[in-house]
């Protein structure tokens, strides 16, 4: 849960290499990789982009949902590529989400439809299906288990985020970022994208605004061993809105409320809006994909 008072500030770097068996020509890509900034939860002090080979062309842009991406091509034949963020940011922890009072989950989803606010026609777009999530009655079944008659929207949330963490094993080898949330929710096991995707699916399914929420979690070594550099990982969770209270996050793949240990970088419908790195090339044949980041915290 959330912590009282928790500041932390993380230096962060997140270097992805691309290896390609053949010479790659041209690509072109784009990087979703800036942490937003949203003080107080959220204070991005720094940020920088490396790329080799030095790109021809490097734009910026902010998207729909406010993300930042960076749009970038190399035109010079290179049989690797490296990209390499390095942050730093701020996170601060508010007060326990368990503390918050908030109204029954009905009444949350039937008054985000008439509120013409800029908040709430913000957080509406997010009731909807969108290309990776499906509204299915089995999810809606799901859902439902938590989110009884009358129940508090809040309570509800975290009684259904520990259900899928308790219900759903992590497994690292039965999907990918393709795999469909119908295949995670029958074969009970998936990744921290397959978590979220699913708890964003049941609660749209019983016409709640959720949102997929991009970023880092902070990892720890075993008691007694040294912390391992580019050990820490880029993560996914989900953002669920309630009326009164805003958003709140939650983390179904550790059972947990987002708190210090979060850094979030994007949000969007699903993984495809903040995908960290895609893009298209000419040329490479297969390849290989390394993944290092870095949380390292600095004394406040």
């Amino acid at each position: 849960m959330w912590g009282n008072d928790l500041r932390m500030i993380y230096r962060i770097s997140h270097r992805t290499t691309y290896k390609y068996a053949y010479p790659v020509s041209v690509g072109d890509h784009v990087a979703c990789l800036k942490p937003r900034s949203f003080p107080p939860q959220n204070q991005l002090l720094l940020n920088t982009l490396e790329i080799r080979p030095t790109p021809t062309t490097f734009t910026e842009r902010i998207d729909y949902f406010g993300n930042l991406l960076c749009f970038f091509t190399v035109q010079e034949p290179h049989r690797e590529l490296i990209v390499e963020a390095k942050s730093e940011v701020v996170v601060n922890g508010t007060a326990e989400l368990t503390a918050l009072t908030s109204l029954p989950w009905e009444e949350s989803s039937q008054s985000l439809a008439l509120d013409h606010s800029p908040e709430g026609l913000a957080a509406y777009q997010f009731q909807f299906e969108s290309p990776r999530i499906r509204l299915r009655p089995e999810f809606a079944a799901y859902a439902l288990q938590s989110f009884t008659a009358r129940r508090p929207m809040r309570e509800a949330l975290i009684d259904l985020t520990a259900r899928i963490h308790r219900d759903f094993r992590f497994d690292a080898r039965v999907t990918t970022v393709r795999t469909p949330i119908e295949e995670v929710f029958k074969k009970r096991r998936g990744v921290c994208q397959d978590f979220a995707h699913l708890q964003i699916a049941c609660l749209r399914s019983i016409n709640l605004a959720a949102r997929y929420v991009s970023g880092y979690l902070r990892t720890y070594p075993p008691p007694g061993r040294p912390r391992l550099i580019g050990a820490d990982a880029s993560h996914a969770w989900v953002s669920a809105y309630c009326q009164g209270l805003g958003w709140l996050d939650v983390d179904p793949t550790n059972n947990i409320v987002p708190s210090d240990g979060h850094v979030t970088i994007a949000w969007g419908r699903d993984y495809g809006d903040v995908s960290p790195l895609r893009g298209l090339i000419l040329g490479g044949g297969n390849h290989s994909l390394k993944v290092e980041v870095d949380m390292d915290p600095v004394d406040a």
